[in-house]
Parts: structure tokens; sequence; C-alpha cells
């Protein structure tokens, strides 16, 4: 019976060739499927670990209290006991000691300050010092907090007292250290960052063999491998350390696990990855299935004689079915082989990659694996065909033309595919594209129309077949009549509409999915690139960036403040349509500039360059002896409180020394501190000592507009008069008087619903100093910049000016236009910057092109170019199928009289047609798909939506999909009507 069927295969050739074409797309697509599945899985899973902060990638352990003689010991002890409690391969452990002190030099009847002294292993290679890194027992190395604040610099000594010591420990400053990554995985473990008020100091390991320091806590720190955390070669993580955790309770060993929620979020990529992978898998392979069995019936003319004749001879049911299943093993065989390489090079095209090495072998028995499962489904379908096929009679298997169509049975499979895509939308509607059958919905609804399309184009080429014979024009008749009767030219119809629908909804969502990550990236960065730095306050950044950049083309200050209720996004407004990237939803980008620039301010005042403050004034009688000045240093931003004391009745000049105003740029003088008494001063003139120079002559001090009171309850009393300011205080007013130099109200663009706490145009803001600020709104907008739907826009320099010398806080940033290079980073450190993080929205939208849903899209193209394969597949399958009917048919019209070219033409033209058709029914299928399964570019998996999506389908999209699908079938069609010339002559 197997040389039966191997010999009906070597005649049949063609068929053969074009069921192994089949099989060979349906192993390739299950090949690169799983490949491609264990590839990006785990991307995703190592973009989720990158994007989580290094504290939760860290596992620690410490030893309290222990007392140690020989600390390098006692540290080699606990890494092999954790070690052994805790076998992770490739881990490199991290040592360390630390032991709770005191600094000692603190004023009398403060509380006492901790300083924890502290040992790492490479201590020096994580940090900037200046000086040298530590190497005695009493050498130390401070912070440069430490540093600014105590007083302490380098060769200096000081002393610490360790808790529980009776005597205090001397140490000297070897160096200053800033932590240069502190956002790394050496700095997780907060008992080397500050426990108290001071940051720890860190010394040689043998420091802790003295008696003072001999009860450190010993740590180590394990950063775990990125294979580890991604869960590479199912690698549970998670279970490793759930059994350890008891180990270490019992040793008393204090185990810090912050990896668990990372890695659920791990496997919930991988998940969400598998998910995908399977959804666009599953789509091409029901259609490679549902070609297997088409082509299974059309070429099964042959076959059927065959069974007939072993009918005829006495075969049984079971020798017919073993005889058809023979001649479809060799091809579907043949199929397999090639389709494993063709899937493995597919999936290394679209991924860029292979799988993690570990998980090779795991790749290619998955593969191997589904690819029998495919094959022998596709066997099945095939056999099956058959099977029911030969359970006709004799008579009926040997004819060579088929008998009259039995149309209930595709008309009930017609409605059931309409009744499931009816289905799959309303899931898709309700519950979400993700839930149920909605995953399937926009496949669903393409193979609905195309079979709805099918019947209506087959009805017309019936209609319009029979009118034009009946009219003698015998092209278009004989053409409409080859698409109405030909067997199964309604199926292939079909499959063609829902391949280029496919086809275009895929490559539609692939392009939104990548405007989509651009539009978010920007959104949430607000320019092209974007430095996190650290600056000593919000002027001494201003400063910095203007240094830096002073044509103000390529960078811009900003200060982020997401703790504020509206958040708050304070931006030097001078330069923001330069270097942000604006968009419509953001509204008109000069809102807020011409908002401050509308604003009328008095000439500003000259900045204090000189050591000595001097001002002119008059105090009347009972006036207070005291005026107190505030100043900020336009550079540092550094503020600070004067006092002019002993002052007398009567005119006279104080002066008092301010040596920091004579670094460059200066200081600007932001207001006036009134002490309560009987009576006032007036203020004639500020001016300033060495170099000697006026600042505000009494004209300019007279006049009221250049000063103000406070903003919420009594305020001080003030008026200008031919001598200068005259300002008073008593038990009931304020006590301050500000130098107007910034616009007030503050303007601001909001962004959302406008605060609870607003009333009609009583704007007020409490980010903009100690005390609440009027705002007033210049623009109303849906979305800001990094903010999203919610927040405020405001100028960061009138919000510094206003807020004076009080700390707002924020994350301290510095937005690059593109063109922005090295010399200009250089620069910004150069001017006192230190930079934290550097981010761009390239790179953020390329991170987010590795999560979730959004890394599938690329093996969702594959499988539609696949789907696409299959349909141009089918074209030739119906051509080999009706190839001698049709040879036949074309020589009986010549016989007749009918001349050579439209002879061909009806040779042709049939094919042509249904190849424009289906294009045709494709693009219209998709059009009708896209709105009724809410085809959408692919979500994040955080559910961020704060812009509109943009839109699946353009008119790019939709020209691209049916050129493409026309080329494809173009060339199936031009291969399978091969030799028809030759025929019709």
């Amino acid at each position: 019976m197997y040389f039966v069927s191997w010999g009906a295969v070597r005649r049949r050739t063609t068929q053969a060739a074009l069921l192994t074409l089949l099989a060979a797309l349906a192993a390739a697509a299950a090949t690169a499927g799983t490949v491609y599945g264990l590839t990006v899985a785990s991307r995703a899973a190592g973009a989720e670990v990158t994007s989580r902060p290094a504290a939760e990638q860290v596992i620690t352990v410490h030893q309290d209290g222990a007392a140690v003689s020989d600390p390098r010991a006692a540290l080699d002890a606990l890494a092999a006991t954790t070690r052994d409690l805790l076998p992770l391969p490739g881990v490199t452990p991290i040592l360390g000691a630390a032991q709770d002190t005191f600094y000692t030099d603190v004023p009398h009847g403060s509380a006492r300050t901790g300083m924890a002294v502290a040992y790492r292993d490479d201590f020096c290679a994580h940090v900037r010092l200046t000086g040298a890194c530590p190497s005695t027992p009493d050498s130390v190395a401070i912070s440069a907090d430490v540093s600014r604040r105590i007083g302490l610099k380098t060769g200096d000594t000081f002393e610490v007292r360790p808790d529980g010591a009776v005597g205090p420990l001397q140490l000297r400053v070897a160096g200053v250290y800033v932590v240069t990554d502190a956002a790394g995985p050496y700095w997780t473990d907060p008992l080397f960052r500050a426990q108290g008020d001071l940051d720890p100091v860190f010394t040689t390991l043998s420091a802790f063999s003295s008696p003072q320091l001999g009860r450190p806590t010993l740590s180590v720190a394990t950063p775990v491998p990125l294979a580890l955390l991604r869960g590479d070669n199912n690698y549970d993580l998670n279970g490793v350390l759930n059994a350890a955790g008891p180990r270490f309770a019992a040793a008393q060993l204090d185990l810090d696990n912050p990896t668990g929620e990372l890695f659920d979020a791990v496997l919930a990529d991988r998940r969400t990855v598998i998910v995908g992978v399977l959804v666009a898998l599953a789509q091409v392979l029901v259609l490679a299935w549902f070609a297997l069995g088409l082509a299974g019936r059309l070429t099964g003319r042959d076959r059927r004689a065959d069974a007939g004749l072993l009918k005829l001879r006495g075969t049984t049911g079971g020798g017919l079915l073993r005889l058809a299943a023979g001649q479809h093993v060799v091809p579907l065989a043949i199929g397999a082989a090639a389709g494993l390489p063709a899937g493995i090079a597919a999936a290394r095209l679209i991924a860029g990659e292979l799988p993690v090495r570990a998980e090779w072998w795991l790749a290619l028995l998955v593969s191997v694996a589904a690819i029998l499962v495919v094959e022998l489904i596709g066997l099945l379908v095939l056999t099956g065909v058959d099977g029911i096929a030969q359970r006709a009679p004799v008579v009926v298997l040997l004819q060579r033309v088929s008998g009259a169509r039995r149309d209930w049975r595709s008309r009930f499979v017609d409605v059931f595919f309409v009744a499931l895509a009816a289905g799959a939308v309303y899931q898709a509607r309700t519950g979400g594209p993700d839930s149920g059958l909605g995953v399937a919905a926009p496949g669903l609804v393409a193979l609905a129309v195309g079979l709805l399309l099918a019947r209506f184009l087959r009805w017309v080429a019936d209609r319009i077949g029979g009118a034009a014979l009946r009219a003698g024009r015998l092209r278009l008749g004989l053409t409409a009549v080859q698409i109405s009767r030909q067997p199964g030219t309604d199926r292939v119809f079909a499959l063609l509409v829902v391949a280029v629908a496919l086809l275009a909804l895929t490559t539609g969502g692939l392009a939104a999915g990548r405007s989509e990550r651009a539009d978010r990236a920007d959104v949430e960065l607000g320019a092209a690139r974007v430095l996190t730095v650290a600056a000593a306050s919000r002027t001494a950044l201003e400063y910095a960036v203007r240094r830096a950049d002073p044509d103000g083309t390529q960078a811009m200050a900003v200060v982020v403040d997401t703790t504020a209720e509206p958040p708050v996004l304070a931006v030097d407004s001078s330069r923001l349509a330069a270097i942000a990237r604006w968009r419509p939803e953001y509204g008109p980008v000069t809102a807020l500039p011409d908002a401050v620039a509308a604003v009328h301010l008095p000439p500003a005042a000259p900045l204090i360059t000189g050591t000595t403050l001097a001002v002119a004034l008059t105090r009347n009688a009972g006036g207070p002896a005291l005026l107190g000045a505030i100043l900020q240093h336009e550079g540092t931003g550094d503020g600070f409180r004067v006092e002019f004391r002993g002052l007398r009745p009567g005119p006279q000049t104080a002066t008092v020394a301010v040596p920091s105003c004579a670094v460059a740029p200066g200081c600007r003088l932001v207001g006036w501190q009134l002490f309560p008494g009987a009576g006032g001063l007036t203020i004639r003139s500020v001016g300033q000592q060495s170099p000697m120079a006026v600042v505000l002559d009494s004209a300019r001090m007279a006049e009221v507009s250049r000063w103000r009171a406070g903003f919420t309850g009594v305020v001080a009393r003030m008026s200008g008069t031919p001598a200068g300011l005259a300002l008073r205080a008593d038990g009931t007013n304020g006590t301050e008087v500000y130098a107007v130099d910034a616009p007030l109200p503050v303007p601001v663009v909001v962004a959302g619903t406008r605060p609870d706490q607003w009333r009609f145009d009583d704007a007020m803001s409490g980010r903009f100093g100690g005390t609440t600020t009027p705002v007033r709104v210049a623009a109303a907008t849906a979305v800001l910049p990094v903010l999203g739907r919610e927040g405020l826009l405001t100028d960061l320099d009138a919000a510094r000016r206003v807020a004076g010398d009080a700390d707002l806080g924020g994350t301290f940033q510095v937005w690059l236009a593109p063109g922005a290079g090295p010399a200009l980073i250089d620069a910004l450190r150069d001017n006192g910057l230190t930079v934290l993080a550097d981010r761009t929205a390239a790179a953020r939208s390329t991170a987010l092109a590795a999560q979730g849903r959004v890394i599938t899209s690329s093996f969702g193209l594959l499988a539609a170019g696949l789907a696409l394969v299959v349909a141009a597949a089918m074209i030739g399958v119906v051509a080999a199928a009706e190839r001698e009917p049709q040879l036949a048919m074309l020589r009986a019209l010549r016989t007749q009289g009918l001349d050579t070219g439209r002879a061909l033409t009806a040779g042709y033209a049939g094919t042509a047609a249904l190849i424009v058709f289906g294009v045709a029914g494709g693009l219209l299928a998709t059009a009708v798909a896209r709105p009724l399964a809410a085809v959408t570019a692919p979500p994040f998996p955080d559910g961020w939506r704060v812009i509109p999506p943009p839109g699946v389908l353009s008119a790019p999209v939709l020209a691209a999909a049916a050129g493409i699908g026309l080329a494809v079938f173009a060339l199936a069609g031009r291969l399978s009507v091969r030799g028809l010339r030759g025929g019709a002559r």
C-alpha cells in the first residue's frame, strides 16, 4: 500500500509540491513562533529588570553585632555561609562592615549626631575622591555633604564615639568622596547610607580590629545576575529564595529579599509575550490548516478515482484511508523538514537574535514538538477530507466531473463563522481586545466579510456571465462563468481577503505602535534628551545652564515637582520653544512665555557685588533698633539674612559684611525683615563697599511698585516718601517686605481640572515659597509634558525669585535639544552640575518596544506575511487542481472556432479577476474590522493612555498592503497559468 501511495505522489508532483509548500509554511510558522517567543520573552524580561530600581535586584544578608577579632575572616565566613544557604550561580557578592558611632563635636545642648564608620569592598572605585583613598586604620573618607556641613577637609582630624564604647576614636580625613553611581547596585544596602544626620565615613577593614569597632554589622550584598532575574531556562528564583528563607532564619542571619515583586513582573511579561505570539501563530496556523483542507478537496479528483478502483477490487475503508494518508505523509514530512530551518531563520531575522544560549536546546525541542503537532493536525485534516469523499459510491468516485454542489454545508460553515465573528466583536468591545475571542476578532471579522463577499461575488458573476454570453461578449462571459463555477474559488477568495486584511491591520498596528511609543517618550521626557542633575538650588541650576548655553538654543533648566498637589513643572520659558518637543495637545508653546513677558516689572536693581552692604536710613523715635536684609546669591542660590544692629534714632548709615556677594555674579536683594516697634524707619538708599557702588538710590527706593508685602495675613505697612521707603511693623503687622522682580500673580498653564481650593479667580499655589502664592492661569490644556493630564506649568525664573531663600525641592533636570553635543555636557559639569542620569526619547521608545504586547508586534507582521503566502499558494492549488479541465475547455473552445486571444483571456482573466477582487475585498474587510473589533496600537502593559493613540489605518498603510498583496498574488497567479498558452494553441 505504501508503494502505491509513493507512486501516486510521483505521478502528481505539482499537487504534492503545493501541499509541501503549505506544510512548510505551517512548520515555519510554528518554529518561528517558538524561537521568536523564547527570544523576545527574555528580552521583555530583561527590559523589565533594567527598568526597575537597582534596590530590587540586590539580595543582602546582615549579621548584627558579632564580636570579631579578624574582620576579614569573619566577612569571608559570612560570604561562604551565604553561598551555602543560597546557592545562586554566577554571583559576585560585595562584602562590607559598619558600626554606629556619634560625632562628638556638636554644640552644647544639641542631640547626638550619628555618623557610622564603614568599610566596603572596592569603595574607592565607586566614588570620586578628592584626596587619597583610606589606607590606615585611622584614615577615613568623608562625603562632600559631611565636609560642607561640619567644615572638615583633607588632613583634618576629628573624633567619633562608637556606640557602647568608653572613649572616643580619633580619625583623620584622607579624602572627600562623592558617590558616582548612586542609583547602581553597589549603594543599595541601607547600611552604607546615612542612618541619621550624617553620611557614613569609610575606612579600611583593618580598622575593625580595634576594640572600639569590634562589634560591627557584617554585610554580604549579592547583585542577582540578569539571567537569573529573567528566569532563563525556566530558572525559578522565587522558589530558590523562598526555600532559603527558613535556613537563614535558623542561622540567625537577616535575609533581605526585594526581588519577589520584580520576579512576578518578569513572569507576567513572559506570559504576555507567550499570549501575543500564540494569538498571531494561531491565526496563521488556522489559515494553513484551512488551506490544507481546501487543497485536499480541490486536488482530490485523482485520489477519488484511485479510491473508486480500489473499492471495485474489494479494498476496505481502512485501507483507503491508509492510502490517502500515505500520499500526504511525504509532502508533509518534506515540508516539516524544510520549515524548521526556515522558521529559525525567520525568527532570527525579525527578532535580531536567537534565544539566550541556555535556551537553545529548549527552543529546538519545543520547535520540533510544535512541528509534529502542526503536521499531525494537517495530516488529520487532509485524511479527513479524503475520508469524507471516499464514502461516496463507486460510480460517483469514478466520475471526472464533480456532482451537484450541496450548498447547505457551505452555508452552515459561513453562518457559523459569521456568528463566531459577532461573538468576538462583542467580547472585544465589552471586555477589551485581549479578552476571550476578542484577541481573534480582527481576523474573524475579516473572514466573515470575506465569506459574505465571496457569496456576493459568485452571485454577481453568475448573473453577469449568463447575460454576457447571451449578448455575445465572450471574454467577459467566460471570465465570469469561470469565477462562479470553478470549484473552491469562493473559499480561495475568502483566504485572499483575510490575508490582505491581516496584513493591513498588522502593518497599521505596527506603525501606530511605533508612533505611539515615540509620542509617549516625548510626553514622558519633554525633550529629545534629558539630564537629571544635582545642583545646590534652583538658582544654581538656572545659572549653570545659562552660562553653559548663553544663546538659549541647546539647553533649558527644568524642575519637576511631582510631590506637589497638583504637580508642578517649572521651565526656563524663554527657551521652551527652542528646546522642548512641544505637541499640539499642550496648547500654544508661546502661552507661558508671552504671559511672563506681558507683565510690566520695574527695572531690575543691580546685583550686590561688594564685600559690605551699606544702607542709609532714618530711624523714627521708638522705631526698631534692628533691621534685617534678605539676600540670595545669583550663582549658588544660597539665601542668607543679615542684620543691621544697634540702630539709633535719626539718620545714619548702617553696614554689614557680605563677603559671599563678592563672588561672581553677586547677590540680589530679596527683601527686608522688620521687627515690631512703636515707630518705623525709612530706608533712603542701598549701596555697597569694596567696590563702592549705589544699588538703589532714594528715588528708586521710594517707588512703591518695587516692593510688596506677604500674600496672607496682615501685611507690613510701607509707603513711598521723598526721603525713601518708609516701613513700619508692630505687634499685629507683617514683618517682611519683598522686592518685586518677578511677575505676580505667577503665570501658569493648567492641565486637567482646577484644584478644589481655587475659588473663581482666586487661584493660589503653595509651591512658590514658604507661603501661598497667587497664580494667574495663562492657558488651560488637556496635557502637559512630563506631568500628563494633571499639573501646572510655570516659569522657573519667576518661581525661584518669588520663593526667595525658601527651599522648593523637586527634581532638577536639563533638557537638551537634538543637536546638543559632548561639549555642552562638559560645560554643564564645569559650571557645577553633576549628571546623575542621562535619558533620551529614542532610548525610551526602544525600551517601550521591549515590553509586553508591544514586543510581539513584529511576529504578528511575520504571521500576516505567512498568511499572505498561504493565500498565494492556494491560487496555485486551484490552478493545479483545475489544470486538466481548464485545458480541455480551452481545446473545446478552439475546436468550436474561438480565436486564441479570446481563449487565453478566458484562461487568464479568471485568475486575474480573483486576485484583484480579493485585494479589494481585503481592504474593505480592513475598513470594517478596524472599528468593529476596536483595533488600536498595541496597548502598553501599564495602561498608559495620556494622549489619544494614533490611527491604525492610513493611506500609506492601505496602499502598502494593497501593493504587497497584488505583487505576491500576481506572482502566484503568473506561475499558476504557465502552460495555458500552449494548451490553447
